[in-house]
């Protein structure tokens, strides 16, 4: 079924409609050797906005604090029709040791600079982005709440956290009766499925929407890439951050396995007559668990193609040889459960069922 980016879902456990794909603003402003110049953003804010997009995914230190200023200009015009969700990260910068962390002195200090830079009264969606195993979950979840009893927050989420901590902030928050988490953004793609041991069931017990970012696995699901790309793996990473192409290469992307990948995406796109980003894209789309998958793009081309992913219908072949190239060993003790796992044995005139 064809989708558009007014055919809004619900985050989570709230009543917060945002559209089915996201777009990502890490491309808004060149700072950091590549992306999006402030013209060039503001014509992929019009575009995304034009067709009914409403959710915008940023950070307080993409690119040094560009891309939240552009998306504030941007959304200005906009009014409250845009859901604008940040993240207050680890981050530190040298000589000040509570620059970075999910602490709340380092929360506070993030949420007030985002609300200046997006030239907002609150923020959406407040992400704690990445944990640092040192601040008690206490802490933060008081933090949230108040920031959200304040008004500078409306909703509370967290990204790149391990599955256990999360559903016991989420059962913390329940008792307390905090603001619980709605959404958890994760790395999620046909290339990075171990979301899906427990991050995602997880997520959909705890009443938590699924955002994953870098669906199309660092380039490599584009097509983009080869297998003489491989050659480049040795790169410095720091002398390829101009090239996000070269440095996608050095961070380890390009396997054999992705490309791999890669390639049944490539003949399933050429059977639909469409490009294998927005296969890829389609395919997450229908992930299950999955509720809204955050693109990014840097140029107007790239993001109509992105864009055209919610209009692919994967038939069950297609979608069952993505699944099956792709997919990953669960572990223990997910295989063991999935399996035929009790068996029934007959001993001394008695039937006991065993495990194993």
């Amino acid at each position: 079924m064809a989708l558009t980016l007014d055919t809004y879902r619900l985050l989570g456990r709230s009543g917060l409609r945002v559209s089915p794909l996201a777009l990502g603003t890490a491309t808004f402003g060149t700072d950091w050797g590549w992306g999006a110049g402030r013209d060039e953003a503001r014509k992929l804010f019009d575009r995304y906005t034009e067709l009914g997009g409403n959710f915008f995914d940023t950070a307080s230190t993409y690119t040094n604090g560009s891309s939240e200023r552009l998306l504030g200009e941007f959304a200005r015009t906009n009014g409250d029709m845009m859901v604008l969700a940040t993240k207050y990260s680890t981050l530190r910068q040298p000589g000040d040791p509570n620059s970075g962390g999910t602490h709340r002195k380092r929360m506070l200090a993030s949420v007030e600079a985002s609300l200046r830079q997006l030239n907002t009264d609150y923020i959406d969606l407040l992400y704690v982005n990445v944990w640092d195993f040192r601040t008690p979950v206490e802490e933060i979840l008081r933090g949230l709440d108040d920031l959200v009893r304040q008004g500078k927050v409306l909703y509370v989420a967290i990204a790149s956290a391990p599955a256990w901590q999360v559903s016991r902030m989420q059962a913390i928050a329940d008792l307390r009766d905090w603001s619980p988490l709605v959404a958890l953004e994760t790395e999620y793609s046909l290339i990075e499925r171990t979301a899906e041991r427990d991050l995602i069931p997880m997520a959909r017990e705890m009443g938590l929407g699924v955002v994953p970012f870098s669906p199309l696995g660092g380039g490599v699901l584009t097509g983009k890439y080869s297998r003489e790309d491989q050659n480049q793996a040795g790169s410095v990473v720091g002398e390829t951050a101009g090239n996000r192409k070269s440095l996608n290469v050095a961070l380890g992307w390009v396997t054999d396995r992705n490309l791999a990948i890669a390639d049944v995406v490539k003949e399933v796109a050429s059977e639909l007559g469409r490009t294998p980003a927005q296969v890829a894209l389609a395919w997450i789309l229908n992930a299950p668990g999955v509720t809204v998958p955050v693109i990014g793009a840097r140029t107007i081309t790239q993001l109509e193609d992105n864009l055209a992913a919610l209009q692919v219908n994967l038939t069950p072949s297609q979608l069952a040889r993505l699944d099956e190239v792709s997919s990953i060993d669960l572990g223990n003790p997910h295989d063991l459960l999935a399996s035929d796992h009790i068996h029934t044995v007959t001993t001394g005139g008695m039937k006991i069922e065993t495990l194993g």
